[in-house]
């Protein structure tokens, strides 16, 4: 049902009446606005998978931080004794 080696209009022959209702009314600015919409989804994807790593990054070093002052804190007391 879905070659991809098909002759375009073969392909578009398949696809839903409601879609190729759509993809027939679009004009060429149209096309333009969701291929810059399809990059603009790409680009924050992109951002919002870094900003998740950064911030699991910050909140570990956190931690990492508060465990080291605890075990400090814990040698400095058995030296203290």
């Amino acid at each position: 049902m879905d070659d991809p080696t098909a002759n375009p209009a073969h392909r578009f022959n398949e696809l839903p009446k409601e879609t190729q209702d759509f993809l027939s009314q679009l004009r060429e600015d149209d096309i333009e606005t969701l291929k810059d919409g399809l990059r603009l989804v790409i680009a924050m994807r992109t951002v919002g998978t870094f900003m998740k790593w950064l911030i699991v990054g910050i909140l570990g070093m956190v931690v990492g931080v508060v465990m080291f002052g605890e075990a400090v804190l814990k040698i400095v007391t058995w030296f203290r004794h």
